[in-house]
């Protein structure tokens, strides 16, 4: 299954660079037909996670995907489902 991956952690301290490259991944999956796409905010302290977890809730974003589930072996992942 092909899946997109964004790793944050060269711009974890880049506020609008973090929202731009989210909205990026989440576009070229919709626009391709991709039906996973893996976030790593990474372990640090959980800022990183809890933002990216908030962007995903924001209603425009939110009609774009079908789930998000956060990896139980690994809390520095994130995967969003697209249908």
């Amino acid at each position: 299954m092909a899946k997109l991956k964004l790793d944050l952690h060269d711009i974890y301290n880049k506020g609008s660079k973090i929202d731009d490259e989210l909205n990026n991944i989440i576009d070229e999956a919709v626009e391709t037909g991709i039906k996973k796409v893996e976030i790593i905010p990474g372990k640090g302290s959980g800022q990183l996670k809890k933002r990216v977890l908030k962007f995903l809730q924001q209603k425009e974003i939110k009609q774009k995907y079908h789930r998000v589930e956060k990896d139980s072996k690994n809390h520095g992942r994130i995967f969003v489902h697209f249908k």
